[in-house]
């Protein structure tokens, strides 16, 4: 079916704007860049009357119809039920009135153009206009819903029925949007107005230039953009590392980082070739941070949870207009449609590069398909499919491991599995919670292991979070004792005391530490994992406390979904799960398993959550170090992927890894058949050939005749150390940043000068 006669009008309103790098008409500027803003917006280039869009488009007229026909303006609020005091009861109201504007402005919803649809928007926006969103209206409640939520959407409303509104409704919306976010909001960088914050701020702020027709106020919100390009050290934003951090400690690539991608392309895309186009060389940050930042983070078309932050209780939102699932899939899908979005403003090699990535993260998604996902309207969908359908290879997913020391967190890819670490330290919360959400993520920073054998992606999708032991996150060592909601306070204010959390790599396998202190407990631990290309060596030690309970290291906690029936098999010292991989203990120990059904719901995590309740089958495996341990130790080896008789073997094999050392100075192993050794040193000492002057991550991995160190100092004072390997040396042939040679003989010895930012430092050498 070819496109209809209203689609090809607004296509050729919206070709009318200028291209990228092409000056807009001298004689209004202003037009054409609110024409652009909608095929953004609204989408261009696709047929309303094909597949996948002609059924999103009469989904969105049906809902539209049900939001006009149900309103019922009051003092309080506009529909029945939806008060505007309650947190975003405001921006709710003008999220119905936004499926109400698209309905009317998009061709094939039933009701495009509908007098009747385009009477109640006007009801609608007048109503709230009048009782709440106005300039005479003292803000209260959460800001956000002020600042971000009800004014980036009164933007979108108002641009998309701009020549319907006349100019006393155009003039009211651009008075709210200047009270409620006034100059002062983007002149100080600091507080609320950081990070993907500033970037919606800017948002709305630039919109309203071009519908107010204020230069001044699209020169502004450009101009207030570039504080969020450089990279920071400290607080919100974009580490040097590839970390994003919102709210000060939280790590929050997943949700707010994909907000400030997809904010910025946007912005980028409505600016270009016009007067106010974004050219601070610092934009090149953000566009590098596609795959040195956010594509690490991607698996399989989503986005690990970790990096999540308390979106993770959302799921199923009650009373949501659109009811989809709001899990690590859904976060995923978003930031493939930033991606996509920002692509357009990115060079032809960089382009070329995120389509094939977009490509393999459409073709890898089988637990929740990309180009046909619920959230989207037909804008996302239309961009995506014109990436798929276009030529060019799709991507594979690259291995290797990645750090992200400033947010405590490390992603580690292998041909098997990909996993992802959280940790908490002095810098980074244990976890988030705030506005009733994620009220149990007490122990989501205590060495959480998420893992995914290779072709599988619905772990940590189906209803996992309402069913889970929140005691028993896989990977953590954890005190029973019971803990209240929001247990240490909210936005995340529960933060260790502790320093020494890190790691080093060598791009392939890392050695990864975390200096645990329990929250809302006198727990105490070292735990270190050793990450290899078909293993992850999993170390505790010094695991002490007093809080009269048990103490529990979670082996994994898997979630077998519906009335599962994997078989567990056990043997001496390992233990196998049918289509997840295995376990093995090479010290020994008792491995505790339980099989259980565990019933919740989305509302038991999330005040606005749905109250549904479902169950899901759990095995649960586990170390139990007794109640009140002191210096109590584990070791244990996950196989993600691996066969039942893979796993037998590995565990009959005495020669493969060695354990060093496992205690509160020092904790280390070798892998002779890969040439590794990876250590931890919680301060000064010796382990093997290997001895620190301070604290320090270590990795040595040995290729034939030549050898890489590689060095790391969690801790991050920044003082120099001193490193020496006790084996014979010919000689060094590169030396990295920070890594000065004091001898190279019958010993190697270095002093490493290491920075504040737990970076990885580097030296080969020729062996003798």
């Amino acid at each position: 079916m070819g496109m209809t006669r209203r689609a090809l009008l607004l296509a050729a309103a919206l070709a009318a704007a200028p291209a990228p790098g092409a000056r807009a008409a001298d004689d209004d500027p202003y037009d054409p860049l609110r024409r652009r803003w909608l095929g953004i917006a609204l989408g261009t280039g696709y047929d309303p009357g094909a597949e996948p869009y002609a059924s999103r488009l009469r989904q969105l007229g049906r809902r539209a119809e049900e939001f006009r026909g149900a309103m019922a303006p009051a003092p309080g609020s506009l529909w029945p039920g939806h008060p505007f005091d309650p947190p975003a009861g405001i921006t709710f109201s003008y999220g119905r009135l936004w499926t109400m504007a698209q309905a009317y402005a998009q061709d094939g919803t039933g009701v495009t153009g509908d007098p009747a649809l385009l009477a109640g928007l006007f009801r609608g926006l007048d109503h709230l206009s009048a009782t709440v969103y106005n300039p005479a209206t003292t803000r209260y409640g959460n800001w956000w819903e002020w600042q971000i939520g009800s004014p980036r959407l009164l933007m979108d409303i108002t641009a998309a029925l701009y020549e319907h509104l006349g100019p006393d409704r155009i003039a009211a919306a651009c008075a709210a949007v200047d009270h409620f976010i006034p100059d002062t909001s983007l002149t100080d960088y600091s507080g609320t107005s950081t990070g993907a914050n500033r970037v919606d701020l800017c948002r709305s702020v630039a919109l309203r230039g071009i519908l107010g027709r204020d230069p001044g106020r699209i020169s502004l919100a450009r101009d207030a953009l570039s504080p969020v390009f450089p990279y920071v050290t400290r607080g919100d934003g974009l580490y040097a590392d590839g970390s994003f951090v919102q709210h000060t400690w939280v790590a929050y690539s997943g949700t707010y980082g994909q907000v400030l991608l997809d904010g910025l392309g946007r912005l980028f895309a409505l600016l270009a070739g016009s007067a106010w186009e974004v050219t601070d060389p610092a934009r090149q940050y953000v566009l590098d941070s596609v795959e040195h930042a956010y594509a690490p983070l991607v698996h399989d078309g989503l986005v690990a949870d970790c990096v999540n932050g308390r979106a993770i209780s959302r799921g199923y939102l009650r009373d949501d207009d659109l009811h989809v699932m709001r899990g690590d899939h859904y976060h995923g899908h978003a930031l493939i449609a930033a991606v996509a979005l920002l692509a357009a403003g990115a060079s032809p090699a960089e382009r070329q590069r995120w389509h094939g990535r977009i490509k393999g993260w459409i073709e890898r998604d089988t637990t929740e398909p990309v180009l046909t996902s619920a959230q989207f309207g037909v804008a996302d969908l239309a961009r995506l499919h014109a990436i798929a359908g276009a030529p060019g290879p799709a991507s594979p997913e690259p291995l290797g491991h990645r750090l992200f020391p400033a947010m405590d967190r490390a992603v580690h890819r292998a041909p098997r599995f990909t996993a992802a670490l959280a940790m908490a330290s002095d810098r980074i919360a244990h976890y988030e919670c705030g506005n009733g959400e994620n009220p149990r993520g007490w122990h989501t920073g205590s060495g959480m292991l998420s893992w995914w054998p290779r072709g599988r992606g619905d772990q940590y999708t189906d209803w996992y979070w309402p069913t889970v032991d929140w005691y028993r996150l896989p990977g953590t060592t954890v005190s029973t004792r019971r803990l209240a909601d929001r247990a240490g306070g909210e936005w995340g204010a529960p933060k260790p005391d502790v320093r020494w959390v890190g790691g080093t790599t060598d791009g392939t396998h890392a050695a990864v530490g975390q200096h645990l202190e329990g929250l809302g407990s006198t727990l105490r631990a070292h735990k270190s994992w050793f990450f290899l290309a078909d293993a992850v060596v999993c170390l505790g030690a010094g695991i002490s406390c007093a809080d009269g309970v048990p103490v529990e290291t979670v082996v994994d906690n898997r979630n077998l979904g519906e009335n599962g029936t994997q078989s567990l098999a056990r043997g001496r010292n390992w233990a196998h799960l049918a289509e997840h991989g295995g376990w093995i203990l090479p010290c020994g120990g008792e491995l505790r398993a339980l099989r259980e059904d565990r019933t919740g719901a989305w509302s038991d995590i999330n005040t606005a959550g749905d109250p549904e309740r479902r169950t899901r089958r759990w095995q649960t495996l586990w170390l139990d170090h007794g109640t009140d341990p002191v210096a109590a130790r584990y070791v244990y080896v996950l196989l993600p992927g691996v066969s039942r008789a893979g796993t037998a073997l590995r565990a009959a094999d005495p020669h493969w890894l060695t354990v060093l050392a496992n205690d509160t100075d020092r904790q280390a192993v070798t892998v002779p058949r890969l040439g590794l050794t990876g250590a931890n040193f919680w301060r000064a000492g010796t382990v093997g050939d290997l001895s620190v002057s301070a604290g320090a991550s270590v990795l040595v991995v040995r290729r034939g005749r030549t050898a890489t160190l590689h060095v790391s100092e969690p801790p991050r004072t920044g003082a120099p150390l001193e490193l020496i390997w006790n084996h014979p040396v010919r000689a060094v042939t590169r030396a990295g940043d920070g890594v000065e040679v004091l001898s190279a003989d019958r010993r190697l010895r270095l002093r490493v000068t290491p920075g504040m930012a737990c970076s990885t430092h580097e030296c080969e050498v020729a062996l003798s």
